[in-house]
């Protein structure tokens, strides 16, 4: 049931943006858009993934679309999963509310808005004003301030996530305080070269190995394969690798969590 409702939900937003946007003389309304994934990033996953002895296919936004859904298939299980689902959701752009249609590239839509959802959103309530203001025979509205309130809805939109994730994060290391020293294994959610993210997996807390405390090595940072690289032992901690930490020190006011790392799993 779930689902044939979620599919008449974005049935509603695909005919609705379909009606207005197809109508001639061209008239102005709210579009959902999501752009082509990154070029350079497809470039870097093609070079993390051939290692893996898998090949992507950029001719065209078909065999992309193609090529990508056919890898995580392919993944699916296997060690490598954590660290290629990562990188092929980093290559994604980011969707956003804009009166310039370019289409829906992770739904492989040709228009779409956002009309109707579980909730009621501002640009849903300008698609239904405008759909109506169209019904009842009105102009193409002045475009310029409808591409402002876009722009304006998702800076909005934006800002949300980040409170909320910011409230997620507040919660976790609060959650945390009460497992100092305890050890967890986890998954590396991100790689940089002043250290590495890791996600526990039981309870996905993400907290920070800093490469300060990898005192076994003098680890440098290698961006190509998303990896720190021991300069002598060779250890590499790739994103996706399982790995075990020890909650170190937890921050609130910073909304900071910092790990020892212990090392591999057995």
């Amino acid at each position: 049931a779930n689902k044939l409702i979620e599919e008449f939900m974005l049935l509603a937003n695909k005919k609705v943006s379909e009606f207005v946007g197809k109508q001639s003389p061209k008239k102005t309304f709210i579009y959902r858009v999501h752009d082509e994934p990154d070029v350079s990033k497809l470039a870097a996953l093609q070079g993390v993934v051939s290692k893996f002895g898998y090949k992507l296919d950029f001719r065209d936004r078909k065999t992309t679309t193609n090529s990508l859904n056919k890898l995580l298939e392919s993944v699916a299980g296997k060690k490598e999963q954590n660290l290629v689902d990562t990188l092929t959701i980093r290559t994604m752009s980011k969707a956003e509310y804009t009166t310039h249609n370019i289409g829906h590239y992770g739904l492989a839509f040709d228009y779409y808005s956002h009309f109707t959802s579980p909730i009621r959103r501002y640009p849903d309530v300008m698609a239904h004003r405008l759909l109506q203001h169209y019904l009842d025979g009105g102009k193409s509205v002045n475009e310029a301030i409808y591409e402002d309130k876009c722009v304006h809805s998702s800076n909005m939109e934006n800002l949300a996530t980040k409170a909320e994730r910011d409230s997620i994060k507040y919660m976790q290391i609060k959650f945390m305080e009460d497992h100092k020293n305890e050890e967890f294994v986890g998954v590396i959610s991100g790689v940089t070269d002043w250290g590495i993210y890791v996600e526990i997996i039981s309870n996905k807390c993400e907290g920070m190995v800093s490469v300060r405390d990898m005192k076994d090595d003098h680890y440098q940072f290698d961006e190509a394969q998303y990896a720190l690289i021991g300069k002598n032992n060779k250890i590499m901690y790739q994103l996706g690798d399982e790995v075990v930490v020890r909650v170190k020190n937890t921050d609130l006011v910073k909304k900071h969590l910092d790990f020892n790392l212990i090392g591999k799993p057995e």
